[in-house]
């Protein structure tokens, strides 16, 4: 049992070796693309309260701090599909 579990996450890790992982170099440093696309996302999560509050919807939508973060993951989820169309 314990040489399968071990043999399992062997092959998890091997996962970004195949392709490798996308990156982008800026300033000398190597930066994970996924930092990319979550700034995207926080920014569409402050582009949908900006959008709420300027609209009135704020004031009769409950649960907004979800209604925000679920944006935010929209747009960080088709930022990295449309980037580097997985």
């Amino acid at each position: 049992m314990a040489r399968t579990s071990g043999l399992l996450l062997l092959f998890g890790l091997s996962g970004c070796a195949i392709g490798g992982a996308p990156y982008y170099t800026l300033f000398g440093a190597y930066f994970p693309a996924w930092i990319f696309c979550a700034l995207f996302g926080i920014l569409g999560g402050i582009a949908a309260r900006i959008g709420m509050v300027a609209t009135g919807l704020s004031e009769q939508l409950p649960y907004q701090l979800f209604v925000c973060v679920s944006t935010g993951v929209i747009v960080a989820v088709a930022a990295w599909l449309v980037w580097f169309e997985q």
